[in-house]
């Protein structure tokens, strides 16, 4: 666990503070996929006892992103090209033709401002570097389609995948050529849905999460 940088977590909702940045350590890299979790480690490194680091691991094995195994602790669970490919891509485009098909008619201006102000936020974290802040917002875009849709069988879907497309969503943001090319990809989504035409909608939003399967890659 050491050279993480990992800082001491306040009293306070040290369950949330632990997961959040040994989240945060995952979905980077700086815990690599098959990388043990020690309780006591972890507990001494943030000077914190074990119960919060012990609930942390458990909502993270929830979330994906890591696996438990009966007497051998915790180690890291990493997204594999496959599963990007086979597994999430597919769901999305389901959950999200459905749920973007569903909230076009609700979405205001105030949230047609919402989702150009995360494009802009992408295409700044792209300019600066920051593979966090633009797969934060990314994810954001997307949930508030998602939210609006008032499908709440989709939002709990959704929410069950988001972690590991958010931890796919930080993997391939490097490989990107064009660093800005999240963003201009959302930007030009986001056309699409202020044209209120529900065809090239769904079609516009499969083809965006086709870009997702990494860089420099094509569906099959």
């Amino acid at each position: 666990m050491s050279g993480l940088g990992l800082r001491r977590v306040p009293s306070q909702s040290r369950r949330e503070h632990v997961a959040e940045i040994l989240r945060e350590a995952i979905t980077s890299g700086q815990l690599a996929p098959g990388a043990r979790l020690i309780e006591l480690d972890i507990a001494a490194e943030l000077g914190t006892s074990r119960a919060p680091v012990r609930e942390a691991l458990r909502q993270l094995e929830q979330e994906g992103l890591i696996v438990s195994y009966p007497y051998r602790g915790s180690e890291v669970l990493g997204v594999s090209q496959d599963e990007v490919e086979q597994v999430l891509v597919p769901i999305r485009i389901t959950i999200e033709r459905f749920a973007f098909a569903k909230a076009l008619p609700r979405l205001t201006e105030d949230d047609l401002r919402t989702l150009q102000a995360l494009a802009d936020e992408m295409e700044r974290a792209a300019i600066e570097g920051s593979a966090e802040r633009l797969a934060d917002a990314d994810i954001r875009f997307h949930e508030l389609v998602i939210v609006r849709s008032e499908q709440r069988h989709c939002l709990q879907m959704w929410r069950t995948i988001q972690p590991r497309v958010r931890a796919y969503f930080r993997r391939d943001a490097p490989g990107h050529q064009d660093p800005a090319a999240v963003a201009k990809q959302h930007h030009q989504l986001l056309d699409v849905i202020r044209s209120g035409d529900e065809a090239a909608v769904l079609q516009s939003v499969e083809r965006h999460i086709h870009t997702h399967l990494g860089p420099g890659r094509e569906p099959a």
